[in-house]
């Protein structure tokens, strides 16, 4: 029975020494740090100022562009056929109001050509020509200064990614012996986050301006449909 005991006893002791020499750890959480655009951005320096700035007025192209572009695209179906009506009516006058009132491209241009009635075809053609050529220069207004940016943000944001290398080897050279890569994170950030954003701004740019030409495709297409049905018009009566 004293075995029994001594026994129990010499559990008990080596349970207690084997808890105090393995103590119960509190589970430490370390809060990850979040970062958001806007502090990648201030990371990126002075250049994704440029970039945003370069975007801003990308976008504002952009939504200018297409709706003056889809506007000079909606026209009335039956333009041409009230245009012919009214001049081999003789109602010379009611067509150029006509034109007025729907105010579009391709109608300043059929305006431009009635006004020239009754002159060779070859300058009614020519006058509707030039018409038509700074009608298509108003429609692509601002789409050269998206085509730079299109272009020009990808080599800005390699700038940056030059530039922020250039600082990190400065911060690395400075440090001697005691390089701390806490040292480096700074022009390492920069060249990385100005490359991405000179990126975004570019592709989104280069899609935005394509489309836009797209747009002004299809009423230069509307603009020579209806050219060449004013000048079949003219040349009706002689047939």
């Amino acid at each position: 029975m004293d075995a029994m005991m001594l026994l129990a006893q010499a559990a008990a002791s080596l349970g207690d020494a084997i808890t105090e020499a393995n103590p119960v750890l509190t589970p430490v959480t370390v809060a990850a740090d979040e970062m958001n655009l806007w502090d990648m951005a201030v990371k990126g320096g002075w250049i994704m100022i440029v970039l945003g700035v370069m975007s801003l007025i990308g976008f504002y192209i952009l939504f200018e562009r297409n709706y003056v572009i889809r506007k000079a695209g909606k026209e009335d179906p039956l333009f041409m056929d009230k245009i012919k009506d009214y001049i081999l009516g003789g109602e010379i006058k009611a067509a150029i109001d006509y034109c007025h009132s729907v105010n579009t491209p391709s109608a300043r241009m059929i305006e431009k050509g009635i006004t020239r009635l009754g002159r060779p075809v070859s300058d009614v053609q020519a006058a509707i020509e030039n018409v038509g050529n700074f009608e298509v220069a108003k429609l692509e207004k601002g789409l050269t200064i998206m085509a730079t940016i299109a272009g020009g943000a990808p080599m800005l944001g390699f700038l940056g990614t030059v530039t922020g290398m250039v600082k990190a080897f400065f911060e690395m050279a400075n440090a001697g012996n005691n390089i701390d890569i806490t040292l480096l994170s700074g022009g390492i950030y920069e060249a990385m986050i100005t490359t991405v954003g000179g990126l975004i701004v570019g592709i989104i740019m280069m899609f935005a301006y394509n489309y836009l030409v797209t747009l002004v495709d299809g009423v230069v297409n509307k603009m020579e449909g209806k050219t060449m049905a004013f000048m079949d018009l003219l040349n009706e009566p002689a047939k």
